[in-house]
């Protein structure tokens, strides 16, 4: 709490300062609303019930995308990294998939899968994907030489030092990746309800949009910040769990 407290003061100060600007020079609320009455409408939005329906939905559809991306991300990394043949068929169409906008995929998505969570949770695992496969493939290209030949004189297989070597090693930068995949998770859902949605925070900032409710759209804001950082807050106690076991890397 003491190493915070600069962070915390920091963010009073600018608070302050934005709702004496508000105030002090009539600034339009539809242009910039005071903190004090974004801060009411979000308790409003709590208050009545209106704000948790969205909230379960978008984060659904975060942890939805976030496990397959992660997954699919990471059994991708294993086998381009162990395979050097396949890595130099695949990696160009791979990287070709990330540079498409995903925001330009999400009317496609809507044609084959219809409205609702499932072409959210493809966005989202299709943003979470290239973190994991890349981290995936760098962190087990950088496993120490000399211990490889070490379990290769020991005679051990290519699945024991994957398993026993290479994925222990590679942790990490495997689980590098997984942080940014976690607020990638979180922009790729409220994206992909932006497109399509029909509920969850981003098409709720999309009809705060459409009636000019920028109290809300700064609330919705607040929302979305706060669930990002609790679950970045989640993976990185998570990490230091898993590499506590693994001190070695």
């Amino acid at each position: 709490m003491t190493a915070r407290l600069p962070s915390l003061l920091l963010l009073l100060a600018l608070l302050a300062g934005w709702e004496a600007w508000c105030r002090l020079g009539a600034v339009p609320a539809l242009i910039l609303p005071p903190p004090s009455d974004v801060l009411a409408t979000l308790w409003s939005e709590m208050a009545t019930g209106r704000l948790w329906p969205h909230l379960a939905v978008t984060a659904t559809e975060m942890a939805l995308g976030l496990c397959i991306g992660a997954i699919v991300g990471l059994c991708a990394g294993i086998l381009l990294a162990e395979f050097p043949a396949l890595s130099r068929l695949l990696r160009p169409y791979v990287l070709a998939s990330q540079l498409v906008p995903k925001l330009a995929l999400g009317p496609l998505f809507i044609i084959w899968f219809g409205f609702g969570l499932t072409p959210t949770i493809v966005i989202t695992a299709l943003i979470c994907f290239f973190p994991l496969m890349e981290n995936t493939v760098t962190g087990l290209a950088e496993v120490d030489p000399a211990r490889r030949e070490l379990f290769r004189m020991l005679g051990a297989g290519r699945l024991q030092t994957l398993l026993r070597l290479k994925l222990p090693a590679a942790l990490p930068v495997i689980l590098a990746g997984l942080r940014v995949a976690v607020v990638l998770a979180l922009v790729g859902a409220v994206v992909g309800e932006f497109v399509g949605g029909r509920s969850g925070l981003g098409a709720s900032i999309i009809a705060a949009q459409s009636v000019m409710d920028s109290s809300l759209i700064f609330a919705l804001f607040i929302v979305i910040t706060a669930l990002g950082m609790l679950l970045y807050e989640a993976v990185r106690v998570l990490e230091r769990r898993v590499l506590h076991r693994f001190p070695k890397g």
